[in-house]
């Protein structure tokens, strides 16, 4: 066990040298089971290596927050331009139809709400179920630093450990209490302990400073979480600027779900995230769709 008086800060991440994916189009999935491989080929797009994930779990502890109040009037009419659903099982059950294809990420953590400590979570989903549900992965939250940090750590283990034997793989959600710092040295810490036990992909935060070596540090995918409401254009940027360096892609709610035209903006997202649109070609694009109607 190392020194903790004598831990020191990463210093070469090799930013110009690529991991090398053995053979599989997303890095560190090259050793899985056919079964993890072919949904995590359904999350994310094997041309692009990319994926945008529209979220609307939020209301598993924020209740029917702006945007979500009506599931079947705000969130049915964008599923068709998401890659991926991220959503809980009651959701997915009540209101989502039978005939939807799109990919289900499903929120298996929960027990908590917005009047208490966030980080005091439980799996919510057993493994039975989210099998009977067909969903492409469960994902959990990991509260690195947190009050519950342990109890948070060990609900991604406990997912990761049914997940594999049937072949469902596990995101981890990196969630960041109140008094934590958003920088580099937090987000490389919470992302790296989410892949070092097993998890096949991590959800975190784009930052200004040091987010590529915080991919770079993290031996599995990062997708980005779209955070807070932000203007149009500074969603976009924040997309383009997390997969130019290295993110592959976006979990995105209430940036798309909150937005004045979600349906132009998850197309320009999904431009962004895919084809590398420049934030000034997507905003734009947003505008036209916009008016368009």
């Amino acid at each position: 066990m190392a020194d903790l008086d004598d831990i020191k800060d990463g210093k070469d991440f090799g930013l110009n040298t690529p991991q090398d994916k053995q053979g599989f189009f997303l890095k560190g999935g090259a050793h899985y089971d056919w079964g993890i491989k072919n949904k995590m080929s359904r999350i994310f797009n094997p041309k692009s290596g990319r994926t945008v994930m529209l979220a609307f779990d939020h209301g598993y502890f924020q209740g029917p927050t702006k945007g979500l109040e009506r599931i079947d009037l705000n969130i049915l009419p964008l599923i068709e331009h998401a890659d991926v659903l991220m959503c809980t099982r009651g959701i997915l059950r009540s209101v989502i139809p039978p005939t939807v294809t799109k990919p289900i990420v499903m929120r298996a953590s929960g027990g908590n709400s917005i009047l208490s400590e966030l980080s005091n979570e439980t799996i919510a989903v057993d493994i039975d179920d989210a099998v009977r549900m067909g969903v492409c992965a469960m994902a959990a939250q990991v509260y690195i630093g947190s009050e519950y940090e342990h109890k948070s750590i060990n609900n991604v283990i406990k997912l990761i450990d049914s997940g594999m034997k049937v072949g469902i793989p596990t995101l981890a959600v990196t969630g960041v209490g109140k008094d934590m710092a958003r920088d580099a040295r937090y987000f490389g810490l919470a992302t790296r302990i989410a892949a070092e036990i097993g998890s096949h992909y991590v959800k975190s935060y784009f930052i200004e400073e040091g987010f590529e070596k915080v991919v770079a540090g993290c031996p599995v995918p990062i997708v980005i979480a779209g955070g807070k409401k932000l203007p149009e254009f500074e969603a976009l940027e924040m997309a383009f600027k997390a997969v130019d360096q290295g993110a592959a892609g976006v979990d995105m709610g209430r940036n798309i779900f909150q937005s004045e035209a979600p349906i132009a903006m998850i197309k320009a997202v999904s431009k962004v995230v895919h084809e590398l649109m420049t934030p000034d070609k997507a905003f734009q694009m947003y505008n036209d769709l916009k008016s368009e109607g």
